[in-house]
């Protein structure tokens, strides 16, 4: 809520308290038995409206005061009614109808009895103050149905919320029911197939190692890519299964270990990091990772033979990984976007950074992301 709409109702009711203490000012003035007291009766009685949102039974029981006094002094007819007929309105809004009650009917009682003396002006007295008595019966049907329409609204914002917190848990239990069945379709299917390559390419290790034989380069890779995929599975696995839980994701601390697993495929990688090293937001650690990991794969994939170059710089509001190759891709015929390359896409935008895949101009393929080290956007 603004600073205007906050002062905006009590401005609105210091106004409506001035204009009922200028009118009734006037009147005291032209009535020739008034006196100062009976003028700081009206100020006293007008100005309690201004109270009349906040604190209702107060701004009903000084204005009833105040005006009876008036009315009783100097008779001033109907007009004398206008702050008590305010202040009944908020009492009877407010759910005090006894009191706006007692209040309204001990107004018409004293000013009937005061006029009762006065034998000149019994019809237009009795006028007056059926006119007052409508007055009040009005005020109160109108707060009452104001009051009604105030619950009638309240109930429908509660059930407004109610039926988006419903649709809200019924989201999240359907989210939660369809991360089970993914955590499911992959712990029966892709779990069971790395456990085969993991447990045959460890027999295979085992059976060369047994025989005096040298284990290859290639297999040693299979078992230990193996062991790694099932590690980060498992890891994804208890994400899926409980949202609350943070996967132990894999960032540039493990970097030595990703291209050392690359050449142990016979690709030539070459590692350099510039900059001062520091700790990194989680999600952009991960990402350059993951960028790596995605790029050394393309190289031994689809530019066999080729050599690539790691470059991690440190540099002062972002971190720029680059990953360079000198295979047979050229800017005549660049190779077609696959999963990997929109994957790498998806994790830079949703870092708010920049990506770059494209052939060199002196051949072979660059992959060069900036990644912003602020809050993800």
């Amino acid at each position: 809520m603004s600073y205007l709409d906050r002062w905006r109702p009590l401005a609105m009711d210091g106004l409506l308290a001035a204009v009922v203490a200028v009118l009734l000012s006037v009147i005291v003035f032209d009535t020739p038995r008034a006196g100062a007291l009976d003028l700081a009766a009206v100020l006293i009685g007008s100005l309690a409206l201004v109270a009349w949102r906040r604190a209702p039974l107060v701004s009903l029981i000084v204005s009833t005061v105040c005006m009876l006094a008036v009315a009783a002094h100097i008779q001033p007819g109907p007009p004398a009614a206008f702050p008590v007929l305010v202040s009944v309105f908020a009492a009877v809004r407010a759910g005090h109808r006894l009191a706006a009650a007692l209040a309204g009917a001990a107004f018409l009682s004293a000013g009937l009895l005061a006029n009762l003396p006065s034998t000149d002006g019994d019809g237009q007295n009795l006028q007056n103050t059926t006119l007052m008595v409508g007055w009040f019966l009005a005020a109160g049907v109108v707060a009452t149905v104001t009051r009604h329409r105030q619950a009638y609204l309240e109930q429908a914002e509660q059930r407004a919320a109610e039926a988006e917190r419903t649709r809200e848990e019924v989201a999240l239990r359907r989210a939660g029911e369809e991360r089970l069945r993914i955590a499911r379709e992959l712990h029966d299917s892709l779990t069971h197939s790395i456990s085969i390559i993991k447990v045959q390419a460890g027999v295979a290790v085992h059976l060369a190692r047994k025989r005096g034989e040298e284990v290859p380069a290639a297999l040693l890779a299979i078992q230990e890519a193996s062991s790694d995929a099932m590690r980060e599975l498992r890891a994804t696995l208890e994400v899926l299964r409980d949202s609350d839980v943070e996967a132990p994701a894999s960032g540039l601390d493990r970097l030595d270990d990703l291209v050392e697993r690359a050449r142990s495929t016979g690709l030539l990688a070459t590692v350099t990091i510039s900059g001062t090293r520091r700790e990194l937001p989680a999600e952009v650690d991960r990402a350059a990772y993951r960028i790596v990991q995605e790029a050394l794969t393309n190289v031994s994939r689809h530019a066999g033979g080729a050599a690539a170059a790691v470059r991690i710089d440190y540099a002062g509001d972002e971190l720029v990984v680059q990953v360079d190759d000198d295979g047979k891709a050229a800017a005549d015929a660049p190779p077609v976007p696959g999963t990997g390359l929109l994957g790498m896409r998806e994790r830079v935008a949703a870092l708010g950074g920049r990506l770059r895949a494209e052939p060199r101009p002196e051949g072979g393929f660059t992959v060069r992301a900036e990644l912003p080290l602020g809050e993800p956007s």
